[in-house]
């Protein structure tokens, strides 16, 4: 008789990172199992069940204490651990011998900076989460590659007492500091619960978002991202091809076909990009209102001279400030905008491509293929396949 392999997956089920990542594992075992998995659904902290009654055969875990730590490695199972700490890496720690799923910080993080780099900001911040490994690493990633264009950001030091730390007393706190920064900035969170944080303390500040600051968060957990106010863009990653590749590996060691440590590195797709960051960084007023405009009208068609009527300025002058300040023409900026609206609709719904064109402004199926070809050198559905295939 065929011993079906038990699995023990201590993952946050809290959060869109891990439910991906669970989201991988179970489409591993549907394709080479039969697995049975014990799930601790909750947050960062997981229990670890009692392996020898319930005869487990593998773990895959988030191992955030010395406890938790402890009690997997007593189990003696082949382990793939997420996102250990330097500490748990050094050569004199047990887990440095193990398997690990890590994101790929260092590039997730200066992807998030290329997007507010090409939102023309001067003015950068991050905001993170205390003693979390994730955290810092992308900190580090987004804090090198500001300095790498010449530019240094503001870091947000969270209360150091612990009955601060709790959002009702913190959000004051960063709410002052958000006040201090030199506007406009772009600000990074380490992830999207502290990207939503952000927001709620920038509107306690009575700042604009995403004028005065614009907020990306990470691992586009899209419920938390559109029930944020404005909604909030993120780095998207792709965690449950992380997930797949850490059970097959998982799978490989407990048939004896794999040893020693190895690192899975998730890597980032790109950023969907929403309201909390659909912005250019001017000083120009008018130009910023013609550009608010045409954001606003990312659902239908438009043309130059709604644009020029919308800013009471010469078509002529408009131009000009355009060019001088995007390096675009107003035509190419609605394009652009139309554009990404449209990418936004084939990476993240199942609409035929009439109404992808109709609610992206482009009026035709066939336009939309015209102008999407000569842009990204392929057609609307071969995009949605390559996206979805990552």
């Amino acid at each position: 008789m065929v011993r079906i392999p038990k699995v023990a997956l201590l993952i946050e089920t809290s959060r869109g990172y891990g439910r991906g990542v669970l989201r991988g594992i179970v489409r591993y075992a549907r394709l080479h199992g039969p697995w049975a998995f014990y799930v601790s659904p909750g947050d960062f902290k997981q229990a670890v069940p009692e392996m020898e009654q319930w005869g487990g055969t593998g773990i895959i875990a988030r191992i955030e204490t010395p406890a938790v730590a402890q009690a997997v490695l007593a189990t003696g199972l082949p382990l793939v651990a997420l996102d250990l700490s330097a500490e748990q890496l050094a050569p004199e720690n047990p887990l440095s011998g193990v398997a690990e799923l890590s994101p790929d910080s260092q590039a997730a993080a200066r992807m998030a900076a290329e997007h507010l780099f090409n939102r023309g900001f001067r003015h950068y911040a991050f905001v993170g989460i205390p003693n979390r490994i994730w955290s810092r690493r992308r900190e580090d990633g987004f804090c090198q590659r500001i300095a790498e264009a010449g530019f240094q950001v503001q870091q947000y030091a969270a209360p150091r007492r612990k009955r601060d730390q709790q959002w009702a007393r913190e959000q004051a706190v960063m709410a002052g500091w958000l006040k201090t920064l030199p506007k406009p900035v772009g600000l990074m969170a380490c992830n999207d619960d502290r990207g939503r944080q952000v927001l709620e303390a920038c509107r306690a500040a009575g700042l604009q978002v995403p004028e005065e600051v614009a907020v990306v968060g990470m691992d586009n957990d899209e419920l938390l991202c559109e029930l944020s106010d404005p909604p909030l863009s993120s780095v998207t990653l792709n965690a449950e091809r992380g997930g797949y590749e850490a059970a097959a590996l998982l799978d490989a060691l407990m048939a004896g076909q794999a040893e020693g440590p190895r690192r899975i590195l998730v890597e980032p797709l790109g950023v969907a990009t929403r309201r909390s960051t659909d912005v250019v960084a001017l000083d120009d007023l008018e130009l910023a209102r013609a550009m608010r405009f045409i954001r606003d009208r990312a659902d239908r068609p438009i043309c130059v001279s709604d644009i020029v009527q919308s800013t009471g300025l010469s078509r002529r002058t408009l131009e000009i400030r355009f060019r001088r300040a995007l390096g675009r023409s107003i035509q190419t900026e609605i394009e652009r905008v139309h554009l990404q609206r449209a990418r936004q609709l084939l990476r993240e719904t199942d609409a035929p491509m009439h109404h992808v064109a109709e609610a992206s402004g482009f009026g035709s199926a066939s336009y939309l293929g015209l102008v999407f070809r000569r842009r990204w050198g392929m057609t609307p559905a071969q995009y949605r396949t390559h996206v979805r295939s990552r």
